[in-house]
């Protein structure tokens, strides 16, 4: 498990930047530290560096021996002839520090501390950890973990690393490259990759990342043009401007970054009073930054590994739409279904690919979508493959999923020769391809063999392939809107609303039933009365609704008795409406600001029908938005009542993320905003009568003054 170190690492901006082909291709190795004791996991580099054909000369260093695997050993790295690239520090936490010194001092480019106990156990790591980070400035080196397992390239032949998944005869051929901050997770993906035949070109442990972090290797490898996917593990959030340069570099290559991201649910969410902060988790900004480049991101590591087989050399979903294929019909309703519970479209297959599908499958069948082969398309000795073509090729079609059954042995070997030439010759720009096999492995074994070969990912589960289409026919999401300049705004959250050019309802402070009283009577004989200084005031009984003049200074006095008041707020009535939830977060730790919208009023907690985009926003990613809702058939219009003024709410969102530019904001939360039917007088950005704002504020408010409900002041 990463911990985080405390050591800042601006202290290495304006460093010379590191060669990465001395990393991953060094010319030569030494491994300080090393052992003759062959039953120590230690002793894996040297013998695999020896014994597996790495090309640059091995170095290992320790006084303890003359000699290691047949070759000298030195006692020192001073002692190394010929200058090191990559150092291995095979030593304890408590030598690392010193190693690293020794290795700068033989230009080493990098060290790899494999040791654990810095600051993944406590305090006296974490002063270990800096004093290990501080070596490497002091000696100008990198350093790769500690508390990792390392690195592996295949091309070089450098197993710098002594996880037990490097037992296996890993070539590199599948072009898929990992990096991750766990070195157990890392292992089982070297090791799971190597057994489905994905032999990883690259593999990269980090570990606490002292120094070295997942996104500076990861910007290396996706620059490589014979890596066509990058999978990335992460258990913390990466730096928020080195990861959007990830995934934009990543974008820009043409690489495929599937990432796998734990701790979602971890303890630290900012605890919060508002309905934003209780709906925004610690990962939304990171998974809309994901989104916006087209990352795919995943929930497991099997996930992972088949979303890399999909995307591996060839393009993702161009959109939504799933052509099934299958050799049983309820095979295909199961995945029908599913593909729905997950947002896919199984769209009816175009006319003339029905044609000539008919033309192969049994007048029995079905050929609509999905489509039903049967089992005597493959006792009549028909092509599984060119029917599987066939619906690939429909224009309407982004991705093909294959349900296969009870088919084994012999028969399911031709089928996987089938599809897969027919894939092959497809070419990869055509969608890709999916199987589902509902058969043992051991009559099926080397027919998905052959499938995963041609780029074919196999599952045994539908439910799992559809998580894994529906992650990779993702595709990019939305850019934010150019920030335009907003200046601080004096005086509340009103006048920010005000500086916004959203409408709202008049409201004044006031500490006096008599001032209370002339305000009702101003505002046509009615008014909203609510307590100022409570959080939650439906919850309180702090709000009335509809107060009349007559009764307007008795009111003002029972609210001013509730504990906690501050005042009694004046405010305006606004016509009833659908009521949404419009909030900016001014985003947190150097993520960039998060636009909420969702179904407001008192029950927002109740609906949870909230999303998210990055802020500010165009008006077509606002209202992508609002359609987004399970609430839109109120926005739309629904069994005889009419909808909102759509246009209106487009406009008062995309003028709410506007807020984002404000420097210091911590959060804007309008709730509710409402949205009256279409009239030709009314604009539907107003607040109803149990507002709440947050913003950095802290206003003061002196009688008559406007005034704002705030939910939270931050400095």
């Amino acid at each position: 498990m990463r911990s985080e170190s405390p050591v800042s690492r601006a202290g290495r901006v304006g460093a010379a930047a590191t060669d990465w082909h001395r990393v991953l291709a060094p010319r030569s190795v030494a491994l300080v530290g090393a052992t003759g004791r062959a039953d120590n996991p230690m002793a894996r580099p040297l013998r695999w560096l020896t014994e597996r054909g790495f090309a640059g000369r091995v170095h290992p260093v320790n006084p303890k021996y003359d000699e290691l695997g047949g070759v000298p050993c030195a006692p020192s790295l001073a002692d190394v002839p010929g200058g090191v690239d990559l150092v291995l520090a095979l030593v304890p936490a408590e030598r690392a520090a010193s190693t690293v010194t020794e290795a700068g001092a033989a230009g080493a480019a990098a060290v790899v501390v494999f040791a654990s106990g810095f600051a993944e156990v406590g305090e006296a790591g974490r002063a270990r950890q800096e004093e290990l980070v501080a070596a490497a400035w002091a000696a100008g080196t990198r350093v790769l973990g500690p508390n990792c397992q390392g690195l592996y390239d295949a091309r070089s032949r450098l197993f710098a690393t002594f996880t037990g998944a490097g037992e296996r005869p890993l070539t590199g051929s599948s072009g898929i490259a990992y990096v991750g901050q766990s070195g157990a997770i890392g292992g089982a993906v070297l090791d799971v990759a190597a057994e489905r035949g994905l032999d990883l070109s690259a593999w990269v442990s980090t570990g606490n990342e002292a120094d070295v972090t997942l996104t500076e290797v990861g910007r290396h490898l996706v620059a490589d043009p014979d890596i066509s996917v990058l999978t990335v593990y992460a258990e913390s959030l990466p730096d928020p401007d080195d990861y959007a340069a990830l995934a934009a570099e990543a974008a820009a290559a043409g690489t495929a970054l599937v990432v796998l991201r734990s701790g979602r649910s971890a303890p630290g969410r900012r605890a919060a009073v508002s309905h934003t902060g209780a709906m925004l988790g610690d990962d939304t900004a990171f998974t809309l930054v994901s989104r916006r480049y087209g990352v795919v991101l995943v929930d497991d590591v099997e996930e992972l590994l088949a979303a890399a087989t999909m995307l591996r050399g060839r393009r993702g979903p161009a959109g939504r739409a799933l052509g099934l294929v299958t050799s049983s019909g309820g095979a295909g309703i199961l995945a029908a279904d599913r593909a729905s519970e997950a947002g896919l479209a199984v769209p009816e297959l175009d006319e003339r690919t029905r044609e000539k599908l008919a033309r192969l499958v049994p007048d029995f069948g079905a050929v609509a979508n999905p489509v039903d082969v049967t089992a005597q398309l493959f006792n009549d000795g028909g092509s599984f493959g060119e029917v599987c073509g066939i619906v690939r090729a429909d224009p309407g079609v982004d991705a093909v999923l294959v349900l296969l059954t009870m088919l084994v042995g012999e028969t399911a070997d031709a089928l996987a020769r089938d599809l897969a030439a027919t894939v092959a010759e497809q070419g990869p720009d055509a969608p890709p391809v999916a199987v589902v096999w509902m058969a043992g492995e051991d009559g099926t074994a080397p027919a998905r063999a052959v499938l995963r070969e041609a780029g074919v990912p196999v599952f045994s589960s539908i439910a799992l392939a559809v998580r894994v289409l529906d992650a990779v026919a993702a595709g990019p999401g939305a850019a934010p809107a150019p920030r335009e300049p907003l200046d601080p705004v004096p005086g509340d959250g009103w006048e920010l609303l005000d500086a916004l050019g959203v409408r709202r309802p008049w409201a004044a402070i006031s500490t006096d039933p008599a001032h209370t009283t002339a305000a009702v009577a101003e505002l046509g004989g009615r008014a909203v009365l609510k307590v100022e200084g409570l959080e939650h005031k439906t919850e309180a009984g702090a709000v009335r609704l509809d107060v009349p003049t007559d009764t307007a200074a008795a009111v003002h006095a029972e609210l001013a008795a509730l504990p906690g008041a501050t005042g009694v707020l004046v405010q305006e009535r606004v016509p009833g409406g659908v009521e949404l939830l419009v909030s900016v977060d001014g985003g947190r730790d150097g993520w960039p600001p998060v636009l909420t919208v969702g179904h407001g009023g008192t029950a927002t907690e109740v609906h949870r029908d909230v999303v998210h985009a990055l802020a500010p926003v165009t008006p077509e990613t606002a209202r992508s938005m609002l359609g987004s809702l399970r609430c839109w058939p109120l926005l739309a219009g629904h069994r005889g009542v009419p909808g909102v003024d759509l246009d209106a709410a487009v406009d008062a969102i995309v003028r709410i993320s506007r807020a984002a530019a404000l420097p210091g904001l911590g959060e804007l939360e309008v709730n509710p905003l409402v949205l009256p039917p279409p009239r030709s007088a009314s604009v539907a950005s107003t607040l109803a009568p149990d507002d709440r704002i947050a913003t950095r504020s802290d206003p003061r408010h002196a009688e008559g003054a406007i005034a704002v409900d705030v939910l939270r002041t931050e400095t």
